[in-house]
């Protein structure tokens, strides 16, 4: 009579291997422990956002701040030159923004990729296992023991 479900996830390593045979030895039939690995991404990530979907990245914020830094010089310096400080304020503003909005983008596409691949984190496995109520302590003790990602319990 099978009364719990535990939900559990683990990087895929050698203490996963190590918590399903330690589950097993204890009592847990091998028909009761599920592992599901999960596929990795393909595709690479979108550097721009939809109206859906957002990542919580800004293109714009560097961007916007070098463009008010620029036109605030330009227009200071506008004050000497012939074309005055209105449109050396607005040559700056949009000279600061395409240098802060090329910045982000090397940030976005060079940087943080590399940060991603040395990572390392490949698909993690979702393992689902079935047990009596007198089991749960002992099942749930294993699974955090083995470095769980997260464990869930359903009656």
């Amino acid at each position: 009579m099978i009364d719990l479900q535990f939900f559990s996830t683990f990087e895929s390593n050698a203490f996963l291997e190590i918590a399903i045979s330690q589950l097993e030895s204890k009592g847990i039939k091998k028909e009761n422990i599920f592992a599901v690995p999960l596929d990795n991404r393909t595709e690479g990530r979108k550097i721009l956002d939809s109206t859906h979907h957002s990542d919580g990245t800004s293109l714009s914020d560097i961007g916007m701040a070098l463009a008010t830094a620029f036109a605030v010089i330009g227009a200071s310096v506008g004050f000497i030159l012939t074309w005055g400080p209105i449109y050396w304020g607005l040559i700056g503003a949009f000279i600061g923004f395409v240098l802060g909005l090329t910045i982000r983008l090397y940030i976005e596409k060079v940087v943080k990729k590399k940060k991603r691949v040395l990572k390392g984190k490949h698909s993690e496995v979702i393992l689902i296992i079935d047990c009596e109520e007198t089991q749960a302590e002992l099942v749930e003790g294993i699974l955090w023991n083995h470095f769980a990602l997260g464990v869930a319990k359903v009656k």
